[in-house]
């Protein structure tokens, strides 16, 4: 039982009696060292200040909204960034191989860029290019993994070639080869290995002028490639217009063993393979920077004096 004060009262004579808590009664059931305590705060329980505690969600229970994050991210990447493609034939050996894994850039096209010659790059079916193709039927599964952009569709009809020339290139290819852009021969390292740069197929042999805003894609199996060359009685005489690039192939990202990177060959960056419309913008500009300079030399000259 808790101490009790004892006092008398002086001059009175009256006996001595116990004094009541301030408390009250609930005071002398307090345990020791809580004087003073309300008792909420001493009993660690209640109060405007007491600390609240809750209960951890489980890991189980948050998985299902984890996932569903994963899953929108997924969807925006494919959407807006990039999106893996499967190779399903031998057109692109030996850059690329039956079953590779390609990452492809789909951000670059929104912001107006067209593809430039010696791309590798996928693009939709301009026009019945694939007629008579087998097309897989997916499963449930690899429907949404498809959706989400973590592997390729089967639905989709879209093909992966090299860009060879674009709008407003003139682009031949005669007995075999080589093969000229604008007149200038290129040295093709990346063509299979005992094709030749064109073909002594009368079907593939020509010379055209690639309209604006169409490309001119190859395959780098030569002899092995139903490309552009193929599909010269179609409109635009065999170009894919470039709203149907889906973008550009970066890198080869499956297997492991076959990683790599996926650049433009050095032959299409060689001196006047360039068209003139192509140059004449670089001229303007270098026309136009030429009073600036100017004028910000006169100023720098003023102000050493």
């Amino acid at each position: 039982m808790g101490d009790v004060a004892v006092g008398a009262q002086e001059g009175h004579g009256e006996a001595e009696r116990p004094q009541q808590d301030p408390a009250g009664p609930e005071g002398l059931d307090r345990p020791q060292g809580t004087e003073g305590t309300a008792p909420d705060e001493a009993a660690g329980t209640g109060g405007e200040n007491a600390p609240k505690t809750g209960k951890q969600r489980s890991f189980w229970k948050e998985l299902p909204l984890l996932i569903g994050i994963a899953l929108i991210l997924a969807l925006l990447i494919k959407t807006f960034l990039v999106q893996a493609f499967s190779i399903p034939s031998d057109s692109m050996q030996n850059t690329l191989q039956r079953g590779d894994r390609v990452l492809v850039d789909k951000l670059t096209p929104w912001f107006g860029s067209e593809p430039e010659r010696g791309e590798v790059v996928v693009f939709h079916d301009p026009g019945n290019w694939l007629q008579g193709e087998p097309t897989p039927q997916p499963n449930a599964v690899q429907k949404v993994l498809s959706f989400v952009g973590l592997m390729p569709s089967a639905e989709e009809k879209d093909l992966i070639k090299r860009v060879v020339a674009v709008g407003g290139d003139t682009v031949e290819c005669k007995g075999t080869g080589p093969l000229k852009v604008n007149g200038k021969a290129l040295n093709e390292p990346y063509v299979f290995a005992g094709n030749t740069p064109c073909s002594t197929d009368p079907e593939s042999q020509f010379k055209i002028t690639v309209p604006k805003g169409r490309l001119w894609v190859m395959g780098d199996h030569r002899q092995n490639s139903a490309d552009s060359r193929y599909h010269q009685e179609q409109p635009g005489g065999g170009s894919v217009p470039v709203d149907k690039v889906v973008g550009r192939a970066l890198v080869i990202a499956w297997p492991l063993n076959r990683w790599d990177t996926l650049p433009v060959p050095s032959t299409f960056s060689q001196p006047g393979i360039g068209t003139a419309a192509s140059a004449a913008p670089a001229a303007l500009g270098l026309l136009g920077a030429a009073p600036i300079v100017v004028l910000r030399r006169r100023r720098r000259l003023r102000a050493s004096r």
